[in-house]
């Protein structure tokens, strides 16, 4: 199996950047998709961003695209996700999450989910 540790939030000003990481445990991270989402209080889980195994591929929600930033380090185990000109509506614990597939599918179950960590951006 593959394990999910998601760290690198904390609370930050609107305006500024926060790197998250998500450092994986198992012989398959580098065929897996991954993917982050995130979920405010009361709301739904959201789609953030996506990089396939390779890292050859990115795909973002349109709510993020243009300031954060998906890439992954195959030789680390660990993909990160670059959060700049955060906005408040950004406040959000956010989840790692990956499929035992190597191309981005947003159709298709997720395999495995770390534990969240929180962001909060301020006014």
């Amino acid at each position: 199996q593959v394990q999910l540790v998601e760290s690198g939030g904390g609370l930050v000003q609107a305006g500024g950047s926060l790197r998250l990481s998500c450092a994986a445990s198992g012989r398959t991270f580098s065929t897996c998709a991954m993917y982050w989402f995130r979920q405010a209080p009361g709301k739904e889980r959201e789609f953030v961003a996506a990089v396939s195994a390779s890292g050859g591929t990115t795909y973002y929600a349109d709510s993020v695209k243009g300031r954060f930033t998906v890439s992954r380090d195959n030789a680390k185990t660990t993909v990160y996700l670059q959060m700049n000109s955060l906005k408040p509506e950004d406040t959000a614990v956010y989840f790692c999450a990956a499929k035992r597939k190597a191309y981005i599918d947003l159709r298709i179950p997720y395999n495995y989910w770390g534990q969240g960590t929180q962001v909060t951006v301020s006014s």
